[in-house]
């Protein structure tokens, strides 16, 4: 046993740190906290994985920390926790830095690089920092398996990500679709609808905007419909002569799109008008189209209302306003079918270009902004496309052929114009993406509307400013471009999605219930594709005409495919040849590799003889990271092991088991006989299940499993059917059926019952059920028992439509389930100004040399009690430091307090507990006041409230124990025997502090870990090897005392006032003073004052205090009106409610101060007043200093006599001593002579309270002469003098 508590020689946080880790690593810590868990039951946390492809920063810090906290806390709780790191290792981040780094675009890939090198310069990439990662790990004290982590990029990983995907194929989710999607040009790749809302992903730009004229068409009886549908000739109309003057008007914020334009969409029930009017640019005369209510939008500024033809002729060029008159109206709907001519005529549609150019109707249209006429290019709108797609007959795209024939836009991939384009062609339709420092002054945009101006095509050119979608990882614009994609189709399970959202922990819940269960409720389909070359290839092969296909679950599944292709000399050989089935050995699966490079050369045979290739695409990287709680136990192939966090050999996987050895005889006699005596609705079932009849699934009647005969069993689904009795509804039974199909479960096997009577009586219905459960291809996640579903996860707010989203999408599709239980997402940590960190601006944090210089635990506490991990954190290092200071300081100074003079007694918490009834008040207060906290920080972790909990701690530590407990009883540790007072201080001191390790340790779990060890290394009150090795504090109801809580609350609240005071008058607490007063209103409050009066008057150092029970004749109250408060509740009532409230009695105003609130007449009505929406003081008496907080009022005797200033110099006499006696490093217990020079206030004071001096220093001999030579000068008030000391 350690003889003495360590003792240290300052706060050291970063040395702390040092020391635990080494300590950690030493008794391998962290493998404890799972492996002495075991059997427990077990707390689910899914780490989301990084990319290491790129450093991390200070946000990294924060999101750690709140990924550590609840681990750590679950880990006391008695939870076993285990905590598998991973690596993203696919997507655009790497595959673009490497692009950059080897100075090549996508389009070189396959070209100057070859796929394989090109992957494997990916690879290493990916990895690169992964050491800078496991040290900030490693640092800030995160505790994750970096062992044995999951990486994406591992063919184990990457199979169960295939088997997922497969999953979702057999429900009929997955189809291949020619849709208009979002695409980055400067990626290469179209993007799901749930990247293109990232945060930040919408941003304000200003383009260039264009309301174009399409010119009416002449040809044909155009001119006709046009004259009926306004109705000239009828009623003395005129019609205009001629077409070439009379246009449509549509208004566009790409102007890019308008030579790819085919249709104009107006709303069937919008009315139209046909206005006259001349154009602003090229002043010829016009006759124009739009919305009748838009016509003032449109026509204001340069233009002038006319109702006279003549003022509408007598317009010329150089007048300042352009006349405009209405000459015509119509509905929509009656536009529909007029022809207009081209705008810009450089190619026609490949396909049925007569059916283009021509007006149709669309419900979407509005008149909210622009013309009410949609200018409709069904080639890069998914609504133009569908609007052209219902139109009779159909509108086309307006596509042309490549060179290898094949239909394609006006606008390549690379998001330049084709050679269709003539002197636009090759250039970027937005000058974003043009290299840096190379774009035009003018974009296509500009040239375009220019051209159209010079061409009478352009009403009104101006910039607009708008929100534009830009790649989440390019920072660069999109295209809504025209692809062939595969898709999931998530708006068949939204519906569930969201259902299930609803059973989520949402921190806060407002993301959960707005930002994600909003997005849920109107989700698209998602794109599964990727048109790019690191990642998981979509395991689908296709026949060329795409009529046969085949999507691969499993590596078996493809050898077994392979070897048909080789049978028919489609391939020469199997190329995983030495791959062997069932193997689950790092070594045997090292053989393969399932990237692009190496699968797509794989060709493989359909059903009728065809070969079959692999489409070419990737997969979303999304869908890699959503499948991390399968793919990262290589699920379904392998089982979770049980004995991790470091892994370990596991299981290998099984369909089912038979009957144990030991009782298969019995069993087996059980089965023939309940095969002979099956019941009327086992045998109405069988009739409809046997010899494949239900969707040519096979099932197997009173079939062996383990210990237990099931009644029907489909094998190849893993799917058990209980048909039961009406026995079935006893409790016990019940129980027993229940134990059953857990095991059933855990075995692998989902497990569906039906009463007898639901088989009787409707089959059809239970036929129905079992072929959804069928359908749904239910897998056995008995193999993933203890690892699914998530019960915490946390990560950024930007994941709310990434990871967050897949996730729960990959969960709901494959086992309609939750994914996660309790999912806290995470605030942006900004500069200490609000604004985001970045290098741009000069103002990151490098989370490396923060920790360095102030520590895990410091930083970690202060970003966690800074804000709630879901609000933004304005980062400030200077808040660490006040942080360390404020609370790691006062925690250090008391443990050094207790070491002190616990070393000095010897103390080792040997003696039994003092038992509680027997300890002082102070300590009962402490002890009450403790376990308070325990259940209150025990509640917060629970609810995922970190920063509640690092709050009440941190208020404890300094509040209760320093600034009171420690405080208010540090005589009884320096002074007396080693008796019972003393002792009952050490423990109850000794208490707290270890309680507090436990209660900080998830959040600083450096200190704390330090802390603990070192006060049990010489109590060894427990055996743990660390703080998070033991167990959380359990909260004992017989310590609280909510009596003796209150007590103490008006104890500080009395002393707090009397000090505000003191301070008000600048008289030292040192300085004693007579008496204070306090009103009482109640018989509880005066026996609660009289409690704690002696522990009031040592602590704000008075005589006395009297109570007083009507205190209206001596304590007079103010009153007046907070304007602050009433403003905001009472408005235009506030100038009566004040002129009222100025007006109140001395009763009323007792009233609102003891009850809270008042109710007043005002203007006829009843409003009740809040204690808030007053200000109430209390004047000051004569000698006396009044101070009030909420209804307890204090009045202080400022008289100071004679002996009460003598006794106040002999007290700062003796804190001058004390701190002379530590300055000359005398211990505690040493005696001491003490030598002062002669002053009059010294002389007097000395006399008066010798004894009083001598017992507080341990002062043998006092003397006082005239002439001090050695010695220091002291001064304070009117004492001038000198003291010198010496050991006796």
């Amino acid at each position: 046993m350690s003889a003495k508590f360590p003792e240290y020689k300052g706060l050291d946080l970063p040395k702390v740190a040092e020391d635990i880790i080494n300590y950690w690593e030493e008794n391998n810590i962290f493998e404890k906290s799972v492996s002495t868990r075991e059997g427990n039951e077990p707390f689910v946390f899914f780490e989301g994985p990084p990319s290491a492809n790129g450093l991390p920063g200070v946000h990294h810090v924060l999101a750690r920390a709140i990924k550590d906290i609840f681990p750590r806390y679950k880990t006391m709780k008695g939870y076993q926790v285990k905590r598998k790191a991973g690596w993203d290792t696919h997507g655009l981040p790497i595959e673009l830095g490497v692009e950059k780094e080897l100075g090549i675009t996508k389009e070189d890939i396959g070209k100057t690089i070859s796929v394989e090198d090109y992957n494997t310069a990916c690879r290493k990439a990916v990895m690169r920092y992964t050491d800078v990662w496991n040290d900030l790990t490693q640092k800030m004290g995160y505790w994750v398996d970096m062992d044995d982590p999951y990486i994406t990029y591992e063919p184990k990983y990457m199979e169960s990500v295939w088997w997922l995907l497969k999953q979702i194929y057999n429900k009929s989710l997955i189809y291949k679709g020619y849709t208009i999607q979002p695409y980055s040009p400067k990626a290469g790749t179209g993007l799901s609808s749930h990247e293109l809302n990232q945060p930040g992903t919408y941003q304000d730009v200003t383009d260039t905007t264009v309301v174009a004229q399409f010119p009416l068409s002449p040809k044909g009886g155009n001119m006709d419909a046009f004259y009926k549908v306004f109705k000239f000739g009828e009623a003395q109309q005129t019609p205009p002569s001629g077409a070439g003057g009379i246009f449509f008007l549509a208004w566009t914020t790409t102007p890019w799109t308008l030579p790819s334009n085919t249709a104009l969409t107006v709303g069937p029930k919008i009315e139209y008008v046909l206005v006259e009017t001349y154009n602003q640019y090229t002043f010829e005369p016009i006759k124009v189209i739009l919305a009748k209510k838009l016509v003032s939008d449109q026509f204001s500024g340069k233009f002038n209302k006319v109702e006279d033809k003549s003022e509408l002729l007598a317009y010329k060029s150089e007048d300042k306003k352009i006349p405009y008159r209405i000459i015509g109206e119509c509905i929509g709907k009656d536009l529909v079918g007029i022809k207009y001519e081209q705008l810009l005529q450089y190619a026609l549609p490949n396909d049925n270009p007569e059916n283009a150019f021509r007006v149709i109707s669309g419900d979407f249209v509005t008149t909210e902004d622009g013309t009410g006429i949609v200018h409709t290019a069904p080639t890069f709108g998914a609504d133009d496309a569908l609007v052209a797609k219902q139109a009779t007959p159909e509108v086309p795209p307006l596509l042309v052929k490549d060179d290898n024939g094949n239909l394609v836009p006006l606008v390549d991939l690379q998001g330049k114009f084709r050679p269709e384009m003539g002197e636009f062609a090759g250039k970027y339709v937005k000058n974003e993406y043009y290299n840096d420092g190379e774009a035009p002054e003018r974009s296509i945009d500009v040239e375009l509307a220019i051209k159209l101006k010079e061409e009478n095509k352009a009403f009104k050119v101006e910039k607009y400013k708008h929100s534009y979608p830009n790649c989440w990882r390019t920072d660069k614009p999109i295209l809504y471009y025209p692809l062939d994609s595969w898709f999931i189709k998530i708006t068949d399970v939204k519906d569930r999605m969201y259902e299930l959202n609803e059973t989520i922990n949402w921190k806060p819940k407002s993301t959960g219930t707005g930002r994600f269960g909003n997005w849920l409720a109107n989700a698209n389909d998602w794109n599964l594709s990727r048109s790019r070359y690191w990642g998981v290839p979509l395991p689908i092969w296709r026949t060329e005409d795409g009529k046969e296909e085949i999507c691969i679950g499993s590596v078996e599944e493809l050898k077994s495919e392979m070897k048909k292709s080789v049978e028919m000399a489609f391939m020469p050989s199997d190329i995983f040849e030495d791959f062997e089935i069932g193997n689950n050995s790092e070594e045997n699966y090292a053989k393969i590799d399932l990237h692009k490079n190496i699968v797509d050369k794989i060709v493989l045979v359909s059903p009728t003889g065809q070969k079959m290739f692999r489409e070419s695409d990737l997969i979303d990287v999304w869908f890699d990271s959503g499948s991390m709680p399968y793919a990262q136990w290589h699920y379904p192939f392998e089982e979770v092991p049980s004995n991790s966090p470091k892994g370990g050999e596991p299981k290998r996987s099984y369909g089912y088991e038979t009957a144990r050895k030991s009782s298969y005889h019995l069993i087996n006699q059980l089965k023939q006989e309940r095969i002979k005596n099956p019941t009327e609705a086992e045998k109405a079932l069988w009739e409809s299940l046997k010899t494949k009849q239900l969707d040519g699934y096979k099932f197997i009647r009173e079939h062996i499993i383990d210990e237990y005969i099931v009644d029907f069993v489909c094998l190849a689904k893993n799917l058990v059917i209980e048909v039961d009795g009406g026995y079935h509804n006893n409790q016990e039974i019940q129980e027993a059926d229940t134990f059953r199909t857990e095991n059933l479960e855990n075995l692998g096997f989902r497990v569906i019952r039906f009463t007898n009577e639901e088989v009787i009586g409707n089959i059809d219905r239970v036929l129905e059920k079992i072929a959804y459960e069928l359908r749904m291809g239910f897998s056995p996640l008995g193999k993933l028992k203890g690892a699914f579903p998530a019960d915490f996860i946390a990560e950024g707010v930007d994941q709310t439509r990434g990871w967050f989203y897949t996730l729960h999408a990959i969960a709901t599709m494959v086992f309609d389930s939750v994914a996660y239980k309790n999912v806290v997402s995470n605030g942006l940590v900004l500069d200490k100004n609000g604004q985001k960190m970045s290098k741009r601006l000069g103002n990151a944090v490098d989370p490396f040399e923060t920790l360095g210089n102030y520590g895990a635990d410091a930083t970690r506490w202060y970003m966690i009690s800074n804000a709630n991990p879901w609000d933004n954190l304005k980062f400030d290092l200077e808040g660490i430091e006040e942080v360390k200071r404020k609370f790691f300081g006062t925690l250090y100074n008391t443990y050094s307090f207790f070491q002190l003079y616990t070393n000095l007694d010897k103390f080792s918490y040997a003696e039994a507990d003092i038992p509680l009834a027997e300890r002082p008040e102070l300590d009962r207060w402490i002890l009450s006041e403790l376990h308070t906290l325990i259940q209150k920080v025990d509640a917060y972790y629970d609810e995922y409230e970190p920063t509640k909990a690092a709050r009440a701690i941190s208020d404890f530590t300094q509040d209760y124990v320093s600034n009171w407990y420690v405080r208010l009883s540090r005589r009884r540790f320096w002074k007396g025997d080693y008796q019972q007072d003393k002792i009952s201080a050490y423990q109850t001191l000794y208490t707290c502090m270890v309680t507090i390790a436990k209660l900080g340790a998830p959040i600083a779990p450096f200190f704390m870990d330090r802390l603990y060890l070192d006060l049990n290394a010489v109590t060894k009150k427990e055996t743990f090897e660390s703080v998070h090795l033991s167990n959380f504090p359990v909260f004992d109801k017989s310590f609280v005392d909510k009596s003796l809580e209150r007590k103490m609350e008006s104890a500080q609240t009395i002393s707090s006032l009397v000090l505000s005071l003191r301070a008000k008058e600048k008289i030292k607490v040192r300085q004693p003073l007579q008496k204070i007063m306090i009103p009482v209103d109640s018989a509880q409050q005066r026996e609660e004052i009289l409690a704690v009066s002696d522990l009031i008057k040592h602590e704000v150092n008075v005589k006395e205090i009297e109570l007083l029970d009507d205190a209206s004749d001596i304590l007079v109250k103010q009153i007046k009106p907070n304007f602050k408060a009433l403003g905001p509740r009472f408005g235009k009532d506030m100038k009566a409610i004040a002129n009222a409230v100025i007006n109140f009695t001395a009763e009323d105003i007792n009233k609102i101060e003891q009850k809270g609130s008042l109710e007043v007449g005002i203007n006829g009505k009843n409003i009740i007043l809040e204690r808030e929406d007053v200000e109430i003081t209390s004047q000051d008496i004569e000698g006396w200093l009044v101070a009030n907080e909420g209804a307890l009022t204090v009045a202080l005797d400022v008289t100071i006599s004679d002996d009460l200033r003598q006794e106040g110099i002999a007290r700062e006499l003796v804190n001058r001593i004390q701190n002379l006696r530590k300055d000359s490093g005398f211990e505690v217990t040493d005696r001491i002579d003490v030598t002062l020079q002669k002053d009059e206030h010294i002389v007097n004071a000395v006399d008066a309270n010798m004894s009083y001096i001598k017992s507080e220093t341990l002062t043998t001999e006092l003397e006082i002469i005239d002439n001090l030579n050695d010695g220091i000068e002291i001064a304070f008030d009117d004492v001038n003098t000198k003291l010198f000391i010496k050991k006796h």
